[in-house]
């Protein structure tokens, strides 16, 4: 009786895996965003331009989704030069050292509806903490000229900037410790 639970569990995973969809970062149709608050007044929002991630899931509404994304550092821009390369530099990023954002999920949850809440390790400046982000999911739709299935998210989230190690010189009055996360994504299925 154990060798057949034994093979029926490894029968269900196997099919799993044979039933896994994998879903593509349309570069020209996603953003990467983040904002910071500046002299507690104004917001200044920012963009790595240069992103690629997948989604694998198995479930038609994408509830068992494995994301993993990765931003170059080099590509933040800011729409100011100056402001871009000090945020380059080793007062924040230090782009040279570490040239990659990185986030792998650990969880994708449905909480309801079209919301789910997406839980994972987000890598960059040396540092690894774990972030929880509120995923709406748009749905799916076939894209006339490509003929190939879409799905639209949208991603937001808060992150201390404390917690990463960026930017310890600046008090909080200067720029503020949280950092909002904003992604606008749609995802390409193969």
């Amino acid at each position: 009786m154990k060798k057949i639970s034994i093979l029926a569990a490894a029968l269900v995973l196997s099919l799993s895996s044979v039933f896994a969809q994998t879903w593509n970062w349309d570069k020209a149709h996603s953003q990467l965003n983040f904002g910071i608050t500046h002299l507690s007044i104004s917001e200044i929002d920012g963009t790595f331009s240069t992103v690629t991630a997948t989604l694998t899931s198995s479930r038609e509404d994408l509830s068992d989704a494995v994301i993993e994304l990765t931003a170059d550092v080099n590509s933040l821009n800011t729409g100011n030069e100056q402001r871009n390369a000090h945020l380059k530099s080793p007062d924040f990023f230090d782009a040279a050292k570490y040239g990659s954002l990185v986030f792998k999920s650990t969880s994708f949850k449905k909480i309801s509806g079209k919301n789910y809440q997406l839980t994972g390790d987000l890598t960059f400046h040396g540092v690894t903490k774990s972030v929880v982000l509120d995923v709406v999911f748009n749905g799916t739709v076939v894209n006339p000229q490509s003929k190939k299935t879409v799905g639209g998210f949208k991603v937001t989230g808060t992150i201390k900037r404390s917690d990463f190690g960026l930017g310890g010189q600046f008090p909080a009055a200067m720029l503020s410790d949280e950092v909002k996360l904003n992604a606008n994504a749609e995802f390409v299925k193969d």
